[in-house]
């Protein structure tokens, strides 16, 4: 038992009274608590000197060499050694109190919550912080000796330190002007600590103080929960009287994709500045969001990053094509039309953007940012590019020059709430696009208002009608691709359904999306010869095929196909059956069968469907 030289043997020595006998001078030998033949001796050299004399004793019954947990120094790259000293320690049963019931009453969040427990078990089982350290630099420990008899390397004649601010002018024991400072310099955690107050005017009182102080939102690591967080709290409420901060959102850390922590020695951290010089810095931090939920790690890869950064030209592309298309249109707020003048599209646009401008603020209240620019990409991306965009096109290039107005108006509006939405997440490219848009802009989009989404905007029929046309629009897309009909060869499209109106009033968007040359809507038209069907509920899509390709010769190559197919899955499907392949197969042979058995059966699928199109 050493309870001078071991963690754990020192708890011990305390429990139970034990006497700690240190056996080392500062500088690693040993001191003259041991046999005179080892005082002076290095550490190393004694451990070889006391086992050859146990050997030569009788006293040494074997070696054996087996891995330890011993800690070693980084710079001089020998073993740790515990070492009892004198330290300056802070007592902290008093200070965690308050600073735990703040988290426990909700006075102050963490985002994800569950990082409340581990919190809550520092502090239960805090320990008084030993703050004083043995190094060249740092703030020096306010403490102060009167000059004497040699202590730790500082003179010092009078029992009592003197604790002050400042050097005091003399001993308020014996009156001497002799003092000197204690050389130890305090831990940076004590300094860090003070960060929420001591970056303004603490001690002194302040308006910035008082205004910054509390101030909303600290975002760290989970690693430094107690060492930072904690004490950030707990120093607060000491000195100010008053928590630092309302909500703590913990980031995760981001790995490698074998979920290895990023570290220069493993070379597997890549270099931001690089990675800014490949893809932006907007499509980084945006590419990283997307792929961050809230408290878990990221496994980090290239690849992700470029999702990021197709999304950002794609979001220029789409505002250089409105710039182009606007030219000359004086473009006016939506407020300024009837809702008689808006197109199906126009409402749906306008009601799915507010929906997700109030889901977005949603998330942003729970602190799901992977969330919000997952459902920002969705809808720029999706609903916004690819459907909007798309169907207003026509417009844009009628002779109407109302609807000319109405179409572009509303694609205006939509897109400058989509920059604002975006802007936290990538602020260079929304700035430049804002102004891009509109040369007369005089605020810069960084201090323009929040978007909060508007309840009566929102229309659940208008979007119900647009998801049946989307669902239209498809289904026919798939059959031109399944069928291997050229992109761009017009066809027909003959729809059976009971309610035709609703369909019959958005027929130039069915038809300029779909690239029909005729729309038939009916409720009881026949089955043209030779076209593919599609069931959508009670609605019935058939689309010619005769003059568009060999329709015999197509179903013969797909029930060919099928039955290949089929054959090639049972064969994997026996294979996956059998408990002697699953139990003496590689792991990665057996997970690479099942891949393939998933891949075969979703391929089956989409042959089965396709043939369908015939029946």
């Amino acid at each position: 038992m050493t309870p001078a030289h071991d963690p754990n043997d020192f708890r011990l020595g305390q429990d139970h009274n034990l006497q700690f006998i240190n056996i080392l001078n500062p500088n690693g030998t040993l001191n003259d608590k041991v046999p005179k033949t080892y005082i002076g001796l290095d550490r190393f050299d004694a451990r070889e000197k006391v086992a050859k004399s146990m050997k030569e004793l009788g006293l040494f019954e074997k070696s054996e060499e087996y891995i330890t947990s011993i800690g070693f120094s980084e710079r001089g790259g020998v073993p740790v050694e515990p070492y009892m000293s004198e330290q300056w320690f802070m007592a902290m049963k008093k200070l965690s109190k308050p600073a735990l019931d703040a988290v426990r009453n909700g006075e102050i969040n963490f985002f994800p919550s569950h990082w409340i427990k581990t919190y809550e078990h520092w502090m239960t089982n805090i320990q008084d912080w030993c703050i004083s350290r043995q190094l060249w630099w740092g703030h020096r420990i306010p403490v102060w000796y009167c000059s004497g008899e040699i202590i730790n390397g500082n003179e010092k004649g009078c029992k009592e330190p003197i604790v002050a601010e400042n050097c005091p002018d003399i001993c308020p024991s014996c009156g001497s002007t002799e003092l000197i400072q204690d050389s130890d310099v305090l831990d940076t955690w004590s300094s860090s600590w003070l960060w929420p107050i001591g970056v303004h005017t603490w001690p002194d009182k302040s308006e910035d103080l008082d205004y910054f102080h509390p101030t909303d939102d600290l975002v760290t690591g989970p690693d430094i929960i107690f060492f930072w967080v904690a004490r950030m709290i707990m120093a607060s409420i000491e000195f100010k009287g008053e928590v630092p901060f309302k909500n703590v959102y913990f980031t995760g850390m981001v790995r490698d994709l074998k979920g290895q922590k990023m570290s220069k020695s493993l070379g597997n951290s890549p270099d931001p500045l690089a990675l800014i010089d490949k893809f932006g810095a907007d499509a980084l931090r945006y590419g990283i969001m997307l792929i961050a939920p809230q408290g878990q790690d990221i496994l980090f890869s290239e690849e992700r990053v470029e999702v990021g950064r197709n999304f950002m030209n794609k979001l220029w592309n789409v505002s250089r094509f409105l710039r182009l298309a606007g030219e000359g249109i004086e473009v006016q707020h939506i407020s300024n039309f009837e809702r008689d003048d808006l197109y199906l599209s126009d409402k749906w646009i306008l009601s799915t953007l507010n929906r997700t401008i109030i889901e977005v603020n949603e998330s942003f209240e729970k602190y799901r940012f992977n969330e919000v620019a997952k459902k920002i990409y969705d809808f720029t991306w999706s609903d916004y590019c690819d459907w909007y965009v798309e169907s207003i096109k026509s417009r844009l290039n009628s002779e109407d020059k109302n609807q000319r107005l109405i179409a572009y108006s509303i694609a205006n509006y939509i897109i400058e709430n989509i920059l604002t939405l975006l802007h936290p997440f990538a602020p260079f490219l929304t700035e430049e696009l804002w102004h891009r848009l509109s040369n007369e802009r005089k605020n810069d989009i960084i201090i323009e208002s929040w978007p909060d989404g508007q309840h009566d905007l929102i229309e659940p029929i208008a979007e119900e009608n647009f998801k049946e046309i989307q669902e239209i629009i498809t289904s026919v897309r798939t059959v031109r691709s399944e069928m291997n009909i050229l992109p761009g060869t017009h066809i027909d499209l003959y729809i059976r359904c009971e309610n035709s109106k609703r369909l019959i009033s958005n027929t130039e968007i069915i038809c300029d999306l779909a690239k029909l040359n005729n729309l038939i809507i009916q409720t009881d038209i026949e089955r043209p010869e030779q076209s593919a069907t599609v069931v959508l509920g009670k609605k019935e899509l058939f689309i010619p095929l005769g003059d568009l390709i060999d329709v015999a010769k197509e179903k013969k190559r797909l029930v060919e196909k099928i039955e290949s197919f089929d054959s090639k899955l049972n064969a994997v499907a026996k294979k996956l059956n059998n408990t002697n392949f699953i139990n003496r197969a590689p792991k990665e042979v057996v997970e690479r069968e099942q891949k393939k058995f998933s891949d075969m059966k979703e391929k089956l699928a989409k042959l089965n469907q396709n043939i369908s199109f015939f029946k």
